[in-house]
């Protein structure tokens, strides 16, 4: 029996969304916005020179077909990404009203999220009194940090002291439909982080604000660094998704970073965590030991949250580099039926104005799915396809492209 990996490529565009106009970064639309074509030529001009030198080497998945890929889905070819692919790949267009996490995986899991979020508006304060008194009642205190729109990083160097005398969590949004808390580690405690989030997810997710994220850190003030132990709780998916249909199907679903939180163990067996380079060793370990019929579905995040929002394009170029070095390893771990399908979420175009996602199509790159360009499909149609690989009925609207 086959087994399939399906990998999530957090953030990593390729353009060309039909809709990008109807999507913003501040008051910016995202039309134009191409996380790998910006990114490749930023590096080919030498404008990505900390940590890395040169054009964008991405030798294994160019050879998957990623530059055809972009071509594909933007008109536009990217700079060294010129290869003759050896592996099967479309471009895959979104049809959900987000350019979030939860929306993106949903739809490549099957299904398109079926209502519209709920967006914190960027004013201050941003959340409504009764949720901001849920917060302060659930961590007993007498008030919260931020109440703002902000990226994490920030938000932590400028509210990170205070916290630590005052012992208020920080409270921030974004362009998301998410509520995040930042607390310390040590100081406020990671337990007591993860259940006041836990506990006030309900609230928000009864207002369609799709999740409720704790973001814990650590270090003292100068130093703040933020720890992998975050944790999101979302909305759980209304309907049964790929997920769901493997494991009613009795094989093994295994997910690898953050993909049990964003379907919130639905149809999940096995979670592993870390750090990207953690998770890799996990994914690098189920291609050695899953079982026969497993989907193991993995999300590396580094790219989004480490780069993508910070808007770092040399940390961006130099992630998509180590991911491609250490991919080269495991294409030679496949069984002879294996499907490898590697795809995105969204964009996150470091290059563009803002420090939210940018509305994008996304790659599917294939290896165990033979040779040549698939065309245009939707979000919907990997989970279709990745169904129909592991001999599972598939229940969403999306059509097999294998």
């Amino acid at each position: 029996m086959s087994r399939a990996f399906l990998v999530v490529m957090d953030s990593v565009g390729i353009g060309g969304a039909p809709d990008a106009d109807r999507f913003f970064n501040a008051t910016v639309p995202d039309t134009g916005a191409n996380t790998l074509l910006h990114i490749a030529q930023a590096c080919a001009a030498g404008q990505a020179e900390e940590g890395r030198s040169g054009p964008l080497h991405l030798p294994t998945l160019d050879a998957l077909g990623l530059g055809r890929a972009v071509q594909l889905a933007s008109g536009k070819a990217p700079p060294n990404l010129t290869a003759t692919p050896t592996g099967r790949w479309a471009a895959a267009t979104e049809v959900s009203h987000g350019k979030d996490t939860p929306s993106g995986h949903w739809e490549l899991a099957g299904l398109p999220v079926p209502w519209d979020w709920t967006y914190l508006p960027d004013t201050v304060p941003s959340f409504p009194d009764d949720i901001t008194q849920r917060i302060c009642e659930l961590a007993g205190t007498d008030g919260i940090l931020g109440n703002c729109h902000s990226n994490g990083v920030r938000v932590i160097e400028t509210f990170g002291a205070e916290h630590l005398r005052t012992g208020q969590p920080i409270c921030y949004t974004s362009a998301d439909s998410v509520l995040q808390i930042a607390a310390h580690e040590e100081a406020f405690g990671l337990e007591r982080l993860l259940k006041l989030c836990q506990d006030l997810a309900p609230m928000c997710h009864e207002r369609c604000i799709g999740r409720v994220i704790a973001r814990p850190f650590v270090g003292q003030d100068g130093s703040f660094e933020r720890t992998t132990n975050r944790r999101d709780y979302a909305i759980a998916p209304p309907e049964p998704v790929l997920t769901n249909w493997v494991q009613d199907a009795g094989q093994a679903v295994i997910g690898i970073g953050k993909i049990g939180d964003i379907f919130s163990i639905a149809g999940i067996d096995t979670v592993h965590k870390g750090s990207d380079a953690q998770l890799m060793g996990h994914l690098a370990h189920q291609i050695d030991t899953a079982p026969d019929g497993a989907l193991i579905f993995a999300n590396f995040v580094e790219f989004d949250s480490k780069y993508g929002h910070r808007r770092d394009v040399s940390g961006y170029a130099r992630a998509l580099e180590w991911f491609d070095a250490e991919l080269s390893k495991l294409l030679r771990r496949l069984k002879p039926d294996d499907l490898l399908l590697i795809t995105a979420d969204h964009g996150n175009d470091p290059t563009w104005t803002g420090t939210d996602h940018t509305r994008e199509r996304v790659p599917v790159l294939m290896a165990g799915a033979g040779t040549g360009e698939i065309g245009h499909v939707g979000f919907v149609d990997v989970a279709a396809s990745v169904a129909k690989h592991l001999g599972v009925a598939a229940r969403g609207s999306g059509r097999s492209f294998l």
